[in-house]
C-alpha cells in the first residue's frame, strides 16, 4: 500500500538484518554506555535501549528472558543491566538515553552522525559540557545564562548526589586551566638544540 506513515526506519535492510544491527548496537551501548553511529541508527537503537532499561526495572523472570533475547552477550551484561543500570534509573520515570548530533563521521558521504549515550553515567557528555560552561562563567566572573542553568538542572535532577557530583566536575574542569591564560611557552633550545619537547615560560618584560 502506497503512502501512510512509517512506524520505524527500515535502515535500507531487511527485517532480520535490521534486528541484528540494532541488537549489536544496543549490546555495545550497554557495554560501553556511549556509542557513535549514524543519526537514523542512533534513533532506532534508542527505542530498543529504552525498552531494555524498562525490562531491567521490572526485574522479574519474564523481563530477564526478554532481555536475554535482545543482548548478544547476555551472560556478561545481564548483571550490569539488572544491577548497576537498574539502580541508577530506579527513580527516573523515563528518558534513560540521549542522542547528540555530531559532525559527519565520513567526509565522503557527509551522513548525519550522532552519539547515543546513557544519561547520568560516567560518560555523560552533556554533564561534562555543562560543567565546563559553568566553570568558564565562574572564571570570567559572569552569571550563567538561562540555557546553562536549564541544562544544569537536567543533568543533576535524577543523578545520585547530582549537585555534589556537578560541583566536583566544575572544580576538575577549572583545574585544567582551559580557556587561555597569562602563561606563554617558547621552545627551549639552550639545553638541547633541536629538542622541541623542552619548554619554559617566556620571560616577562
Amino acid at each position: 500500500m502506497a503512502g501512510g506513515l512509517v512506524k520505524y526506519r527500515h535502515l535500507s535492510r531487511k527485517s532480520s538484518h535490521r534486528q541484528a544491527l540494532l541488537r549489536n548496537l544496543v549490546t555495545a551501548l550497554v557495554q560501553h554506555e556511549s556509542i557513535r553511529t549514524t543519526w537514523p541508527k542512533a534513533k532506532e537503537t534508542q527505542r530498543l535501549a529504552e525498552k531494555l532499561i524498562t525490562l531491567a526495572k521490572r526485574n522479574n523472570e519474564t523481563s530477564r528472558r526478554a532481555a536475554l533475547g535482545i543482548l548478544y552477550t547476555p551472560h556478561a551484561l545481564l548483571p550490569k543491566l539488572f544491577g548497576e543500570l537498574r539502580e541508577r534509573y530506579a527513580e527516573r520515570p523515563g528518558g534513560y538515553t540521549r542522542v547528540l548530533r555530531t559532525e559527519p563521521k565520513s567526509q565522503y558521504d557527509q551522513g548525519d552522525s550522532a552519539i547515543l549515550e546513557f544519561v547520568d553515567g560516567p560518560r555523560d557528555l552533556r554533564f561534562a559540557m555543562t560543567a565546563a560552561a559553568v566553570a568558564r562563567d565562574q572564571k570570567l566572573g559572569r552569571p550563567s545564562n538561562e540555557l546553562t542553568l536549564l541544562n544544569r538542572n537536567k543533568v543533576t535532577r535524577f543523578r545520585p548526589n547530582g549537585k555534589a557530583a556537578f560541583e566536583d566536575m566544575v572544580k576538575r574542569v577549572a583545574g585544567l586551566g582551559l580557556g587561555g591564560g597569562p602563561r606563554r611557552k617558547v621552545a627551549d633550545d639552550a639545553d638541547d638544540a633541536g629538542d622541541a619537547r623542552g619548554w619554559k615560560e617566556a620571560p616577562t618584560a
